[in-house]
Parts: C-alpha cells; sequence; structure tokens
C-alpha cells in the first residue's frame, strides 16, 4: 500500500475505514501543531512521510500552519524536509510564502534545500522581497 491515504491503495484495493479515521486525526494533528500527538503517532508506527490525496506531508501541513515545534518534531522521526507535493511545492517554499521565520529555521536545519521545488523557497523569497533571505539561500 501507497502512503497516502485517500480512500483507495495503489493497487485498487479498498482502504480500511479505520485506518482513513486515524489517517484523518494524524494530519489534523500537523495542522494543529500537536508535536506530542505526531511523536506518539510515528513512534507508534504511522509513517513520518505521510501524504494526503494531494501530496502534501505532514510536515508540510505542519510548516504551511507555522507549527516550528512540529516540524521539528517530524523531522527528527525521520521526516523529509524536501519531500515536494503534487504541485512541486516543498515545506520550505510554503514556510517562505507564508513568512514564517521559526519554521523556515527549523527545516534548514532539518535539511531543507532551498533550491529544491517549483518555485523554489529561494524563487518565494525573491518574489516577495525577502532580500534576507535570498541573500541567505544564495550562500546555501
Amino acid at each position: 500500500m501507497n502512503e497516502s491515504v485517500d480512500g483507495g491503495t495503489a493497487d485498487g484495493g479498498a482502504v480500511d475505514p479505520e485506518l482513513v479515521e486515524l489517517a484523518a486525526r494524524v494530519f489534523d494533528a500537523a495542522r494543529a501543531g500537536d508535536a506530542p500527538a505526531l511523536a506518539a503517532y510515528v513512534d507508534a508506527g504511522a509513517p513520518a512521510d505521510l501524504c494526503n490525496d494531494r501530496g502534501d506531508t505532514l510536515v508540510m501541513l505542519a510548516a504551511y500552519h507555522g507549527h516550528a515545534e512540529a516540524v521539528r518534531t517530524l523531522l527528527e522521526r525521520g521526516a523529509d524536509a524536501n519531500r515536494a507535493n503534487d504541485r512541486g511545492q516543498t515545506p520550505l517554499a510554503g514556510a517562505v510564502f507564508k513568512g514564517e521565520d521559526a519554521v523556515i529555521e527549523a527545516l534548514l536545519a532539518g535539511g531543507a534545500d532551498p533550491h529544491a521545488g517549483q518555485p523554489s523557497a529561494a524563487a518565494t523569497a525573491e518574489m516577495f522581497g525577502r532580500t534576507a533571505l535570498v541573500e541567505r539561500f544564495t550562500a546555501l
């Protein structure tokens, strides 16, 4: 089974409704920034890179909603800081777009590449006139 939860599996089989409900709770924890719950779910076996039907990972959701501690918690448990969603957007680009400086720091500390994705975080910083970030990303 793939790690996305969209009501079916890659091979066309049905997904257990209880699994879909559990995944919804995990995604809600990411959006809410509930780092202890995310830690518990991942430590119990939920994939750190679980993604929804749009390819948004838990890190993407936590980053986009401004939750630096949740981002750090997921990265410490093996989540990929650079995993892009289905539109090619990375968590770092989302954090730059939203102006979430603490999340930007957490992602960079976790290995995020400011040049990954489309548009990249570097391109997003340039688009929004975040000169200090443009200079920082250029140096990386």
